[in-house]
């Protein structure tokens, strides 16, 4: 059967998505991109933000529509929206046949071909509030990501309660994924030839302590880099309060792992973080930005932001600008606060207008414009290792061929990149050169090869 398989929402989907659909290609169903050949479709959804649940919703819809005609054998929803608003999507979306939840993903190929046989009675309810059962990885994946990079989700849920976040009701309490399936996981992915590893849960920094009593992310990291095949391992989604020396000399000791840490900090006011249910101050916030500079001078350090959390005052954002502009992250991106129903946060006194949640994100981000433009300048005359994504075929190739690439600084689809000129050798995408950097063009850099 053909199907078609739509995944929306972060990295941590994506990998559920990979995993689905080896399961399906592990008996014998294959996969179009083109909605007039699917037999059946899947949409992996995603209800984070409201913007991201709307997403979901309006690509439910639009494939309702063929499965109201016949054109679709089947509609299958996965997924947080469908974990999360089971009994609404049944009841205003009846063409929808089968709902699994976060943790039923192992049931994808059982919901499709029941449906198909016409049993439309068959239901997973019974997993869909089981979010406490335990999850697995090393499970055979079919890749989305080109094969260049790939992510290794290490932890599925969360125990943090952000007063702002519907995770831990959506996703469940944090449940590590034990390391030898990761393991098993990750030379599959070496050997399919992934040369990048991105290590991905709602929150890394905390793996293991579930199963083994302490942290042991350094200790997982440490055997991740003997796999071969591995060039870079870049961490992501790193609490502040949870960053300790054995991971910072993890990081230094092991020449694979990027010097990159993305920590989300949220704010710089005391006051909102408070009220956030963040872990961290102000102070703490700086002090570890100037260890982490102190031990590992060439890190890359990227955040995130909210502005406009309720309560949020002119003074608060003042804070959170000041924070910004004296430790000049250099990777920052802000969202404006999103008010999600059956959240501590929908509920509190002071909403802040969405005229002044964007304005303030506005101002964050001209501020994180400049340091960054100031930020890339500064590179030139410095060497970097880069990978190259692919050939800029628009160029003008007089003067030799330009590459596209990327930094350890440079995480896929989220950062800039480094443009190669004067390229006198074709390149493959996955190759590793090393570069000059000779200038900079806002965000991204432009550099030479060098021996």
């Amino acid at each position: 059967m053909k199907i078609l398989f739509v995944s929306l929402g972060c990295d941590k989907n994506r990998v559920d998505t990979e995993v689905m659909l080896g399961l399906l290609a592990q008996h014998g169903h294959s996969f179009t991109d083109d909605e007039d050949l699917a037999e059946a479709a899947v949409v992996n959804t995603c209800c984070f933000i409201g913007d991201a649940a709307q997403e979901s919703i309006n690509t439910i819809l639009e494939l309702a529509e063929r499965r109201a005609s016949g054109q679709l054998k089947a509609l299958i929803i996965t997924g947080c929206l469908g974990q999360r608003y089971q009994e609404q999507v049944e009841k205003e979306i009846p063409e929808v046949d089968q709902i699994l939840g976060v943790t039923s993903t192992d049931k994808i190929v059982e919901a499709i071909e029941q449906t198909v046989a016409g049993n439309r009675s068959f239901h997973h309810k019974n997993y869909f509030d089981d979010v406490d059962k335990e999850v697995h990885g090393g499970l055979k994946r079919v890749m989305t990501t080109g094969g260049l990079f790939n992510y290794l989700k290490i932890a599925e849920g969360c125990d943090k309660h952000c007063t702002y976040c519907i995770i831990p009701k959506v996703r469940g309490k944090y449940r590590s994924i034990p390391m030898e399936e990761l393991l098993t996981e990750a030379r599959a992915l070496a050997e399919n030839g992934v040369s990048e590893l991105l290590v991905v849960a709602q929150e890394t920094t905390l793996y293991g302590t579930d199963l083994y009593g302490k942290k042991s992310l350094p200790e997982l990291l440490h055997k991740l880099c003997e796999i071969e095949g591995f060039k870079w391992i870049r961490v992501l989604y790193c609490y502040p309060e949870e960053i300790n020396d054995e991971l910072i000399e993890c990081m230094k000791s092991e020449p694979k792992i990027c010097n990159y840490l993305d920590l989300p900090i949220q704010s710089g006011s005391d006051d909102v973080l408070k009220r956030m249910g963040r872990r961290t101050n102000n102070a703490e916030i700086r002090q570890l930005v100037k260890h982490l500079r102190e031990e590992i001078p060439d890190i890359c350090l990227r955040t995130t932001l909210i502005s406009g959390f309720p309560g949020e005052t002119a003074s608060d954002h003042k804070q959170t600008m000041e924070l910004v502009r004296d430790l000049r992250f250099d990777r920052l991106g802000v969202f404006t606060y999103s008010q999600e129903e059956d959240t501590p946060a929908a509920t509190m006194d002071g909403q802040v207008s969405e005229r002044t949640k964007t304005m303030r994100r506005n101002q964050l981000m001209k501020l994180q414009q400049e340091i960054a433009f100031e930020a890339a300048k500064d590179m030139i005359g410095k060497t970097v290792d880069a990978v190259i994504e692919g050939r800029v075929t628009d160029a003008d190739d007089d003067d030799g061929l330009t590459y596209v690439a990327r930094t350890y600084k440079d995480a896929p689809d989220i950062d800039g990149y480094l443009f190669i000129t004067g390229m006198q050798r074709e390149l493959m995408t996955g190759d590793y050169v090393r570069v000059l950097i000779t200038g900079s063009n806002e965000y991204d850099l432009i550099g030479e090869e060098i021996s």
